[in-house]
């Protein structure tokens, strides 16, 4: 567990979201601190999606709350989310892989230089510093013009993250960032998550993949049906018991106990 402030940076509270009849999430509550990796589990259909959106300003809860650094807030879109430091990395990444890793990673946000009474984007200084931001990630790229296209699965979710955090993000949200990489490529976002981490950055892993969540998490919520089953820390649950609590083992126990008194 990080040495850094142990107060959440963001914490939801009893938090419901219906659609009409649906009860997406019924009741969730979760927090993340300052350099800690806190990781949601939960099979398809348990409600990740909806959580990534609740948490990010893209859904707005029936009821509940969310508190960031202490404070209520009430996120009116995910521009709003983003302004105040909740960054969410989605599997799609919203990359062209056409345009190049510098065009990419600035994405709207062009550093200007003014000549006379134009304003010209400063190609140098967006490729400097995309450049030394992927270096810190620990890749080198062959050049900022490269196409975002031409790099690996790891590569892009790296571009993806490394921007979040040159652009202030306090909280990352990863949606299933290892779902689709080989295991080389896993382990190299792996080791990218671990390192933002160390910068004091909170970071929401959502998986279905418990082995990826164990090698970083320092903690982990199961989310099952719309509920969370619990929080464990690292060192205190095994993956065994995660696998059983995301496939809903508990009910299986339940069911054969029932089962077992009928016959």
């Amino acid at each position: 567990m990080s040495s850094f402030d142990h107060n959440p940076i963001v914490a939801m509270q009893g938090i419901e979201k219906h659609f009409g009849p649906v009860i997406a999430l019924n009741g969730v509550s979760f927090d993340v601190r300052p350099g800690e990796c806190h990781c949601l589990l939960g099979d398809n259909g348990a409600g990740k999606s909806t959580f990534i959106k609740t948490m990010s300003g893209v859904h707005k809860p029936t009821r509940g709350e969310i508190l960031f650094e202490g404070k209520r807030m009430d996120f009116a879109s995910p521009r709003d989310a983003m302004e105040a430091g909740i960054a969410t990395v989605y599997q799609d990444l919203a990359m062209i892989p056409l345009m190049s890793v510098t065009r990419n990673f600035w994405m709207g946000r062009e550093p200007v230089r003014r000549v006379g009474p134009f304003n010209f984007i400063d190609f140098n200084h967006a490729n400097d510093v995309t450049m030394e931001e992927m270096r810190k990630m620990g890749i080198n790229l062959r050049s900022p013009d490269q196409a975002v296209g031409t790099l690996s699965g790891g590569e892009r979710q790296t571009v993806a993250i490394a921007r979040a955090v040159h652009f202030g993000a306090k909280v990352l949200i990863l949606d299933e960032p290892t779902s689709a990489l080989g295991v080389r490529q896993t382990a190299n976002v792996l080791s990218t998550i671990d390192k933002v981490r160390k910068t004091g950055i909170g970071i929401v892993f959502i998986t279905h993949n418990v082995r990826h969540a164990m090698a970083v998490g320092d903690r982990f919520t199961v989310l099952n049906r719309g509920k969370t089953l619990g929080t464990a820390q690292s060192g205190q649950i095994t993956p065994e018991e995660l696998q059983d609590l995301m496939a809903g083992g508990q009910e299986m126990v339940e069911l054969e106990g029932s089962l077992c008194g009928t016959v």
